[in-house]
């Protein structure tokens, strides 16, 4: 079994294609055919937006008398997508581009119709020159002038390239270190100001760094004097007392000898009793004992009674 669809097909040889019939068709008749929009429109009867490039089954045709260096101009019938009405547009040899003729609106067209009236400005400036001689000399001396003002713009540009061009880097350092030391004094400067507004302000002349280290070297100096006077006080209080609490330490411990010489012999007389006679004789056949500072204490007060 053959192929169905095949590329050659089979010819007879005694086939005559002037045999076969033709049929007579009109000049202007229309052809069917699948067209994208070429640019955005807007239909006129309900307002529906028609972006570029949605597809539509369209009729073509030829317009009769309308031609451009020989191209035919062509004619294209397309249907609203929502209200069904009928919008034709044709094509524009001229401009590479189409042409709105009826039931929408090209959208985004102000491009074109800028360039378009750019145009005709042009045309006309062109054919008033052509007639006026006084237009050609004004168009002239304007185009000098603007001329002038670039060449000056030029010659400031250059003059400033070889400004930055001849600078010297050695030199930026030079100012850059420059600019550091001024920093530097503006800040000791600062830093002094503060000082004062801490440390009080002198009438005659500003406060240096050694004078008030001086200045504190003396407080210190006056606090330590004052500490020293206090000890001395306090030392002179504590050899007051001494001598209150020196017989009751004695009494309390006669091995300890009494260091201070403030004591008189009235006041320890009145602290001893006198003995007996009865007793004094025995003890003269009857040695005493040594029993350390009280008997000499005690003996040196019986002579001083006899």
């Amino acid at each position: 079994m053959s192929e169905r669809k095949v590329l050659n097909k089979y010819y007879p040889p005694n086939f005559d294609p002037s045999k076969l019939p033709r049929v007579k068709r009109e000049k202007n008749r229309q052809f069917t055919i699948r067209l994208m929009a070429p640019f955005n429109m807007r239909c006129t009867t309900c307002g529906e937006y028609i972006y570029r490039g949605k597809k539509f089954n369209a009729r073509k045709e030829d317009v009769i008398g309308k031609t451009y260096l020989g191209i035919q101009v062509y004619r294209f019938y397309i249907k609203c997508t929502k209200c069904l009405a009928e919008i034709t547009f044709l094509t524009d040899p001229e401009n590479s581009d189409y042409e709105m003729e009826f039931g929408a609106i090209r959208n985004f067209e102000c491009i074109r119709l800028a360039e378009k009236q750019a145009e005709l400005e042009a045309k006309q400036e062109k054919e008033e020159e052509a007639n006026n001689p006084m237009k050609i000399l004004e168009n002239r001396t304007r185009d000098s002038r603007r001329e002038m003002a670039i060449l000056e713009t030029l010659e400031d540009i250059r003059e400033l390239n070889a400004a930055h061009a001849s600078v010297d880097p050695k030199i930026l350092l030079q100012e850059q270190e420059e600019l550091k030391k001024k920093m530097l004094k503006i800040q000791e400067e600062e830093d002094e100001e503060e000082i004062k507004r801490i440390f009080g302000k002198k009438n005659s002349d500003d406060i240096s760094n050694d004078e008030l280290i001086e200045k504190v070297d003396e407080e210190i100096s006056k606090k330590n004097k004052l500490e020293e006077i206090e000890e001395e006080i306090t030392a002179k209080k504590i050899k007051t007392d001494e001598p209150k609490n020196s017989l009751s330490e004695f009494f309390k411990n006669p091995s300890i000898q009494p260091t201070n010489n403030t004591l008189t012999k009235s006041k320890i007389s009145s602290f001893i009793k006198k003995k007996p006679d009865v007793v004094q004789n025995s003890e003269k056949d009857h040695p005493k004992p040594n029993l350390g500072a009280l008997s000499s204490l005690a003996e040196y007060s019986s002579e001083e009674d006899e």
